[in-house]
């Protein structure tokens, strides 16, 4: 066996403890970040798909990292993600990220291309356009649970906002809390930003894009369970989890053996030893509607239009970092959970804010994110971006995919 590979040989118990510490590094709280996917499309041709070499030459002359801190990539199906640096404060990650999105989409437009807001690209067939061995190996691992897999990974485009995980104090500004509020908040944010409005499964939806990772692998996919200790918990839904890909040196496929587990692997069950970089590899992969990476992603959130991505990330920072608002939310939050934890995330999904008890809850927490904004010292531009989108929506019972749905038939009608 290769010296080097023994050296790295991870054991079950070093595994457990580097996911324990690595999913929520204790420290202050007020960094803000976020990640912006965006599904492309050529007017000319809106039923075909873009290929990597018409991408990175629409993108070619742009610098990276951009001015703002931000980084592009482009996705499996072609979406492009604008990754921002971290900012101090949330003013100054949406600064720099609108800064660094007017750069993008320029470069965009000028090719010929379109960003589109939305969570779901409901017009084309999946179609991975990234041939690469981790990408291959996730989209055989994925068709074992059937094709929502294909659709997520080509078609979808979500807001991320990631938050710091808290330090080690016992109040709302502590990782134990934050953890809770979090995954308490999650499926109100999903519903209030649900805009993927479809049909799957004999059922419509306000955001399908959710509804169809929920029908993914779902040791990867669902929420971990709320302990006193999350640390010790997101070690065990890690290890508990089935690997999606087993990286090759040698150009060999990648696909992971069916089944496989990480603890299974850590135990002599896989291919070969487990590496640090093996643990790595599928930590990012996993896909919780909350995941722990040292700081707390926010994934549930459809993608929004035009530069309605800075109100998810200015409602969620609002009710995160300031700890009197963050108190105050989780009273609200707190009555909307049900023993069927899933069933909540489902209903959002479904339903969004015609769901009434959800409805009320997202007029309560915009007024108190504006308060806690308020007191974080947030930019009158961006309150102000909130509460329009306050009164749009959670004020009328409705989310922005009941607009794209209302699109929708008014096309039908006309055509």
């Amino acid at each position: 066996m290769n010296a080097v590979l023994i050296q790295n040989m991870l054991s079950e118990k070093e595994a457990t403890a580097y996911v324990a510490s690595a999913g929520f590094r204790a420290g202050s709280v007020g960094s803000v970040g976020t990640e912006l996917e965006w599904v492309v499309r050529d007017p000319a041709a809106p039923l075909s798909r873009p290929m990597p070499d018409r991408l990175r030459e629409a993108v070619r002359d742009l610098p990276d990292p951009l001015p703002g801190g931000g980084r592009i990539t482009i996705e499996p199906g072609g979406q492009l993600e604008l990754s921002s640096g971290v900012g101090a404060s949330l003013g100054e990650c949406v600064a720099d990220t609108r800064a660094d999105m007017a750069l993008l989409t320029a470069a965009v437009e000028t090719a010929g291309l379109r960003l589109e807001g939305g969570g779901l690209d409901m017009l084309r067939p999946a179609f991975r356009v990234l041939d690469t061995p981790r990408y291959e190996a996730l989209e055989r691992f994925n068709d074992r649970s059937g094709p929502e897999g294909r659709v997520v990974a080509c078609n979808s485009a979500s807001v991320q906002v990631c938050l710091d995980s808290g330090d080690d104090s016992d109040g709302w500004l502590g990782y134990q809390r934050r953890w809770w509020l979090a995954d308490a908040m999650g499926p109100l944010l999903l519903a209030i930003f649900a805009n993927s409005p479809g049909t799957a499964g004999g059922h419509r939806w306000r955001s399908t894009r959710q509804v169809l990772r929920f029908a993914m692998d779902p040791s990867r996919t669902r929420a971990p369970r709320m302990t006193d200790d999350p640390r010790k918990e997101w070690a065990r839904y890690a290890l508990a989890a089935k690997v999606s890909v087993v990286a090759s040196e040698d150009g060999q496929d990648w696909t992971a053996p069916e089944g496989l587990t990480m603890r299974d692997w850590l135990r002599g069950g896989g291919p070969r030893p487990v590496t640090y970089i093996d643990l790595e590899m599928h930590l990012g992969t996993l896909v919780p509607p909350v995941r722990p990476r040292g700081y707390l992603e926010f994934r549930m959130i459809d993608q929004q239009d035009g530069e309605n991505w800075v109100v998810p990330v200015a409602l969620v920072t609002g009710l995160m970092d300031d700890p009197v608002t963050a108190e105050r939310a989780a009273a609200v939050v707190a009555p909307l959970r049900s023993l069927r934890r899933h069933h909540d995330w489902v209903t959002a999904a479904r339903r969004g804010l015609r769901e009434p008890g959800l409805a009320e809850a997202a007029t309560a927490c915009f007024s108190l994110a504006l308060e806690g904004l308020e007191r974080l010292g947030a930019p009158g531009d961006i309150m102000a971006a909130v509460a329009e989108f306050a009164e749009r929506y959670p004020v009328r019972g409705r989310c922005p995919a009941d607009d794209v749905a209302a699109r929708r038939v008014r096309s039908a009608v006309a055509a």
